[in-house]
């Protein structure tokens, strides 16, 4: 979308305007409001068939959500022990249901450890995914997502694991200490940058 508005493209008052892959940043909902008939923000992770929940934006005073699930699409914001919290109060989002993949190739670790069995369900096949994303509920049931619980982020569409990327750059002989961030200087442009001693 920041492309086409890059463009000089004035919209078509007949489209709706899907915005998922990455968290919709803020500055681009006034411009996609005035282009399209609807602004929809689209949730999910690759694991969950991409898209799980969906928002429409209606205008730039109210918060960016993710709010409620697609059909045979079930949300859960669970505390550690796996049990869901109350309205406003945060916890780790989960998702269950037909979309959730069956884990990742060759990964059996991590597959058993993001792939978790479902805590309600009587089928002891049954999984939920492990998004690794902080949610809250707000008080008309609609989801909030508050960011990431690791340091895990996306840039360009990609998802990078900081701590990994550390410690490969630790591992030269000529790097005592690294820290790995992303930085923004130009909105839209998120890069990776890493500091080294």
């Amino acid at each position: 979308w920041r492309l086409l508005l890059e463009a000089g493209w004035e919209g078509n008052h007949s489209l709706k305007v899907l915005c998922g892959g990455e968290a919709f940043p803020q500055d681009l909902v006034v411009p996609l409001l005035d282009r399209g008939t609807e602004l929809w923000n689209l949730y999910g992770p690759t694991e969950t068939t991409i898209w799980s929940t969906v928002y429409q934006i209606r205008s730039k005073e109210e918060p960016i959500l993710i709010g409620h699930p697609i059909a045979n699409t079930q949300i859960y914001i669970l505390d550690r022990a796996l049990q869901p919290v109350p309205v406003g109060v945060i916890g780790e989002l989960y998702i269950g249901g037909d979309g959730v993949a069956r884990g990742y190739l060759n990964r059996p670790e991590l597959t058993a450890e993001k792939f978790v069995p479902h805590p309600f369900h009587e089928n002891p096949k049954e999984r939920i995914y492990n998004t690794g994303d902080l949610a809250r509920y707000r008080p008309d049931e609609t989801i909030e997502c508050l960011g990431r619980i690791d340091h895990q982020v996306k840039v360009r569409g990609y998802r990078i694991e900081l701590g990994e990327v550390e410690n490969l750059l630790g591992q030269h002989t000529a790097v005592r200490e690294a820290v790995v961030l992303t930085r923004e200087d130009i909105p839209g442009d998120k890069r990776l940058i890493a500091y080294m001693v």
